[in-house]
């Protein structure tokens, strides 16, 4: 009997709802983050006050901090290649590692924010501003979402057993901080390395 047999139900398909269930939601994501990214697309020559991307953006700092998120994504391998071996100490340390990756990339997100804050680039200073913020900002969500579930599944590892299921629950993680990190790079790309 195999463990999504015994543990779950699955689709006509053979895989299981869970991942199905994943799948479907990071599809509707890609929805959310077409349209957002299509906004940003359409109003990133709109400033009408405040600084222009190039005059702000610090393409350097942001380099080292989307280098330490796509580290994560690594780690989060790691973790599930650990919890499919039954290896529960290397699954919950390569857990908590992705989780304070994902803490560094928001911490530096959060820094940026400010000091573009700080040079007058504020949510409603421009259109560029507003789609910028927004984009960038619910991505930042979207990490800070997936650094509560990481860390909560490593506290639920540490009280009890979830036999069976434990290595499917953390590849649907991974699935989603894999997402987060490919949508990254399409942000990165698009917004700090393309000029406008």
């Amino acid at each position: 009997m195999t463990d999504t047999t015994a543990h779950g139900h699955t689709s006509s398909t053979g895989i299981s709802n869970v991942k199905l269930g994943m799948w479907t939601f990071l599809g509707s994501e890609c929805l959310l983050f077409g349209g957002l990214i299509s906004t940003y697309m359409l109003y990133r020559g709109r400033v009408t006050g405040g600084p222009r991307p190039s005059q702000i953006f610090d393409i350097p700092f942001t380099s080292v901090s989307s280098f330490v998120l796509l580290m994560s994504s690594l780690t989060m391998v790691l973790a599930v290649s650990a919890a499919h071996k039954g290896e529960d100490r290397k699954t919950n340390l390569w857990l908590t590692v992705t989780a304070l990756l994902g803490a560094t990339f928001v911490g530096g997100q959060v820094y940026e924010f400010t000091a573009f804050y700080n040079e007058g680039l504020g949510f409603s200073t421009s259109l560029f501003g507003s789609s910028f913020y927004t984009l960038t900002g619910f991505h930042g969500v979207h990490v800070t979402v997936g650094i509560i579930m990481l860390m909560s599944l490593v506290g639920i590892f540490k009280r009890s057993e979830v036999p069976g299921k434990k290595a499917e629950v953390v590849e649907m993680i991974g699935l989603y901080w894999h997402f987060v990190d490919i949508v990254w790079i399409i942000i990165f790309t698009l917004v700090y390395l393309i000029p406008v």
